[in-house]
This record gives C-alpha cells, sequence and structure tokens, in this order.
C-alpha cells in the first residue's frame, strides 16, 4: 500500500487492508501515541496506527501492560486521531475492560469510539473472546485480533514466552485464529510465533494477518514505534532498529545543557529588539 499526496488523501479503512492481502500488498503498522508521531507516521504513508497499551510500558513508565486504563487509553488515542489524515487508527482495548462478558466489551468499545474518535478497537485472545467479537462486530465495531503471545496474559504465560510450539499448541492457535475470522476480525496480530506457524495461519485466513516477532510470512508487520527507532535503551529481539534516537537525543541535550551552562544560548538571533 503507497501513500498519497496532502492533496490526494484517501483514507484507509478495513476493507483495504484485505484487499491489500488479496493483491499480495504488505500492511504497514506501527504504535503511535500522541499527535506530534502519529502526524509523522501518517505523512510517511504508514497504513495502521497501533494505539497499543503498550503506552503504560513505553509512555507511562510501568512494568508491564496490566495497569493502564480505559481512561489512559481513551486520552491518547484522541491525540492520535487528531493528528491522523490517512492511516487506520486502532485502539486497544485494555485488560479488564472486555474479558468479563460481551456487554462488558460493548460498554468500553462505544466509551473508546465516542470519546476518542478511534476507528477500530482490538482486543487479545481467540475462542475465550470470540463472544465479545461477535458482539462488537455485528453492531458495527470493527475489531482486530491479536493470538500468540498477548501481553494481558504475560503472567499466565509465566513471561514474554514464544507461543504455539508443538503441534497441539499450534493446532489451538489455528482454530482460535479461525473463530476470530468467524467472529467478525478485520485483521488479526500473530506475536511471538515460529515462523512457520504464523505462515500456515495466514494461508488459512481470508482476512491479514500482521506479525511482530512471527516471522516473514506474515501479510503486514507491526512494531512498537521505539524499538523500530532505537529510542529505548532495549529492544525485543524480534525488533529491528531503523535510527538511533536515543544517541541523537542524548547528543542534542547535551550540547543545550552545555550551550545553556555557558551562557552561549540564547545568543542575538534568538533573542527579541526594543
Amino acid at each position: 500500500m503507497t501513500s498519497q499526496t496532502p492533496e490526494a488523501v484517501h483514507p484507509v479503512r478495513t476493507h483495504h487492508l484485505r484487499q491489500a492481502k488479496e493483491r499480495g500488498e504488505r500492511i504497514t503498522m506501527l504504535t503511535a501515541y500522541d499527535a506530534m508521531v502519529a502526524q509523522i507516521f501518517d505523512q510517511a504513508g504508514t497504513d495502521v496506527l497501533l494505539v497499543g497499551d503498550s503506552l503504560s510500558n513505553v509512555v507511562l513508565g510501568r512494568p508491564d501492560t496490566l495497569a493502564v486504563t480505559l481512561d489512559e487509553m481513551i486520552h491518547h488515542a484522541r491525540a492520535v486521531v487528531a493528528a491522523t489524515r490517512r492511516a487506520l487508527v486502532v485502539t486497544d482495548l485494555p485488560f479488564g475492560s472486555y474479558e468479563a462478558s460481551p456487554e462488558q466489551a460493548m460498554a468500553s468499545a462505544v466509551r473508546l469510539i465516542k470519546e476518542s474518535g478511534t476507528r477500530a478497537v482490538k482486543l487479545e485472545g481467540g475462542r475465550r473472546v470470540a463472544a465479545q467479537v461477535e458482539l462488537l462486530t455485528s453492531s458495527g465495531i470493527p475489531v482486530m485480533g491479536h493470538l500468540g503471545f498477548t501481553p494481558q496474559s504475560e503472567h499466565a504465560f509465566g513471561g514474554k514466552r514464544v507461543q504455539g510450539r508443538g503441534p497441539e499448541a499450534a493446532d489451538a492457535l489455528c482454530d482460535d485464529a479461525m473463530a476470530l475470522q468467524e467472529a467478525g476480525v478485520f485483521a488479526v496480530v500473530i506475536e511471538m510465533v515460529p515462523a512457520s506457524l504464523a505462515q500456515r495461519v495466514t494461508e488459512i485466513l481470508d482476512v491479514p494477518t500482521i506479525g511482530i516477532g512471527a516471522g516473514p510470512y506474515c501479510d503486514g508487520q507491526v512494531l512498537v514505534w521505539q524499538d523500530m527507532a532505537g529510542l529505548g535503551d532495549w529492544s525485543p529481539r524480534f525488533a529491528k532498529r531503523y535510527a538511533d534516537l536515543r544517541g541523537a537525543l542524548d547528543g542534542a541535550v547535551r550540547r543545550y545543557t552545555d550551550e545553556v551552562r555557558r551562557g552561549t544560548f540564547p545568543g542575538p538571533e534568538h533573542s527579541f529588539a526594543e
């Protein structure tokens, strides 16, 4: 999928992702949590912006995704939506906002859409959340699924562990993927599974798959943008750093601090005359 000029912006919709899969075009997806970053990624032609519950870790400094609230997701999603013209904005339903029942999922999703303007929601799990997905999609709410390593279940998995290894686990993940498709999802994120299993899921589904730590055979890829841009001091094995923003920012701050302390900033060119 290609970017558009500012004069001819055509928003990405859910059906465009399926059409991309049918044409064999790869889908690009990145996380975004604020307006400035969302605008940059949108103008660069990223197809999908995910307001991920990973903001709990990378923005709010918490150890996992579990503590982030629906109010916090709405706050950040509103900023991303405001800055986005082309990309499809998808926002995570946070832990505790949908698991209890389809009705709880519906209430949370309606709030998220009404208060932030997000175009779609994402939730984690397969057959266990199929009823939730079915109610949302039948009510006109686009849903993206998430299988494999699902961060909201990190403690149940015993940490950040690759999922779907072995025949039984692989078959179960495929069954989950089919259940999500039958419930109406428009795409499925597959995280931290063997590449061969991600390929198998991609082949059996009509809806596109978006991989993260799932090899090269998915219909698209997603990364946490701080991992992609090298802003953190650590990144997962499956992430590729396309820049060293941490180093660049560190250098800029040190130069600024040095100039302020030496009295060379601000100079005459940064000052107002009478």
